[in-house]
């Protein structure tokens, strides 16, 4: 048995029942949905159409939402449908990054995610999902796709259907008749900050009186500018014709497929507490790999220098752990990510990586402390091991959030890894401001960071300008390049954190290098900031 859904737009009439009956069972609150009609205008006057589009959760057979949730709250039933457990969810929103559907949402009164779950409660008995019941026109279907005499089967069988997104891999099961390219493709259309029946800039009913306005016969271009988010050109502004249906029709020859209705924009999900936690865990990270390498090279390392590196490490983990828990919307629950872990999930590796990474160093530091050479052997290689798998393994959390095609690189992982390098060497620049480090190891500092920060720029070299498989990852590389993030990439990113403190460390003045190392940690920053929030403007419905 597996449960799907078909959608057959040549009925859809866009009334929107199903999103109410949804809202209604499952008391869903205002500003979000777990099923609702993405309307999109093409075509150009007069031969123009509206598409109704019922969007929701796909129930994936391959669900990456239930592939990267750390404790379980999402998983898949024996019958196909993906259900969820409010009890188990920490609010660390993984599972919305991951699905390429925007299905997910957080629930702005329990503050765990929530999605269409093939109304489990009324299946479970026999009963049709709400959304299939409320529907005039049956252009919703439920049923057993195995069962080769439903009729979901059936149509399956014998219409020409769609899915949304089948090159992610997920494979969906709510398939479209008739569904139309302008509309089931978020990329065929741009998505707008005002809908119908979605902005109250100017009162409820702002669209109702435009309409009693047409009614009456006047201000029928201003109406339609508006309705259509247009400025009218020079061309339009000086049309021969006298008559308002000759202006309207060059309106809407000029208008391309749009969408004028969809879900809320939910925003960015991960934050700055998420581009934070990258930085402190590569400062982590990164000064006790540097302390291993400086070591295996010969170099003494001192009972203080030792000491002072190795605490410099707790700190800067424990402020990952902050940050990681400050980004839950249930941060009460965050030990279920080592007491309920799902092991698929990079999440869960991460979590115990980190702890376990926080042990070794502290057995290290107790070998130092105490002189006991055990320890200090357990925790200088068991530290080394999981200090990179710290480093690393967040490349394998984003590869995991399918949703964002621009983190599928594969060259997130030397992406980090570097970034470890350039955090570790820096932080050990800014310790001689405060310790005695001898010149053998400022030096090692010195050179790893000019390599690290020229690895550096060469790597995100190649991240924006190899061959991006998918258009949304070419989009994300626009806005870096020549969108909104063009200013903090080119100027505050490449010049002034990465470019500049190679420079200032080629000079070879010591108070440069603590001033270029001070550069780059910032510059760690404003990358991830970059290459973390900029994925997240894609639009995903």
């Amino acid at each position: 048995m597996k449960f799907g859904f078909v959608i057959d737009n040549r009925k859809c009439i866009g009334c929107h029942a199903c999103t109410v009956a949804c809202k209604s069972e499952h008391v869903v609150p205002v500003g979000v949905n777990r099923t609702w009609v993405k309307q999109t205008e093409k075509g150009t006057f007069p031969n123009t159409r509206r598409v109704f589009s019922v969007t929701r959760c796909n129930h994936c057979t391959d669900a990456p939402c239930v592939s990267i949730c750390p404790t379980e709250a999402l998983f898949s039933r024996d019958d196909g449908i993906v259900d969820f457990n409010n009890d188990r969810c920490i609010g660390c929103k993984s599972c919305m990054q991951a699905c390429p559907y925007d299905s997910l949402y957080i629930d702005p009164e329990t503050k765990t995610a929530a999605k269409c779950n093939y109304c489990a409660h009324r299946t479970d008995i026999g009963l049709e999902p709400a959304c299939v019941n409320i529907c005039p026109e049956h252009a919703i279907i439920s049923g057993d796709m195995e069962n080769p005499e439903t009729e979901i089967a059936q149509l399956i069988a014998t219409q020409q259907v769609k899915m949304r997104k089948p090159e992610k891999g997920t494979k969906p099961n709510v398939y479209y008749i008739d569904g139309d390219e302008a509309s089931l493709n978020p990329s065929a259309t741009e998505r707008s900050n005002s809908y119908i029946w979605g902005s109250q800039a100017t009162g409820v009913g702002h669209y109702a009186k435009y309409a009693e306005r047409l009614t009456e016969g006047s201000d029928l271009i201003s109406m339609i500018q508006d309705l259509k988010g247009h400025s009218p050109s020079s061309k339009e502004a000086t049309y021969g014709g006298n008559s308002d249906k000759k202006q309207v029709e060059v309106i809407m020859q000029s208008a391309k497929a749009r969408r004028v209705y969809d879900t809320p924009d939910k925003g960015i999900l991960w934050g700055w507490e998420v581009y934070a936690y990258v930085m402190t865990k590569a400062i982590s990270a990164g000064i006790f790999l540097l302390m291993f390498f400086g070591e295996m090279l010969g170099f003494d390392l001192s009972r203080e220098f030792a000491l002072t590196g190795g605490i410099i490490s707790l700190v800067f983990l424990s402020l990952t752990g902050l940050f990681l828990v400050m980004d839950l919307d249930q941060p009460k629950r965050f030990l279920y990510v080592l007491l309920r872990p799902h092991w698929e999930s990079w999440l869960v590796k991460g979590g115990y990586s980190i702890t376990i990474f926080g042990g070794l160093v502290t057995i290290w530091l107790a070998g130092i402390y105490f002189d006991i050479s055990l320890l200090q052997t357990i925790g200088y290689w068991g530290g080394f091991l999981f200090g990179v798998l710290v480093a690393v393994y967040t490349a394998f959390l984003f590869a995991q959030a399918k949703g964002r095609d621009f983190w599928q690189n594969p060259s997130m992982v030397l992406h980090m890894l570097v970034h470890s390098l350039m955090a570790g060497s820096a932080a050990i620049l800014i310790m001689t401001l405060f310790i005695y480090v001898s010149e053998q190891w400022t030096s090692l500092a010195t050179n790893v960071l000019i390599g690290a920060l020229t690895l550096n720029v060469l790597t995100m070299l190649v991240e924006l300008t190899i061959t991006h498989p998918t258009e949304d990852a070419k989009l994300v590389v626009r806005m870096i390049l020549k969108g909104p993030y063009t200013n903090l990439f080119w100027i505050g990113v490449l010049v002034l954190t990465n470019l500049l403190p190679i420079g200032l460390l080629l000079i070879g003045l010591s108070s440069m290098a603590v001033g270029a190392a001070g550069l780059s940690l910032v510059g760690i920053y404003l990358t991830e900031k970059v290459w973390i929030e900029a994925p997240q403007r894609i639009s995903l419905t």
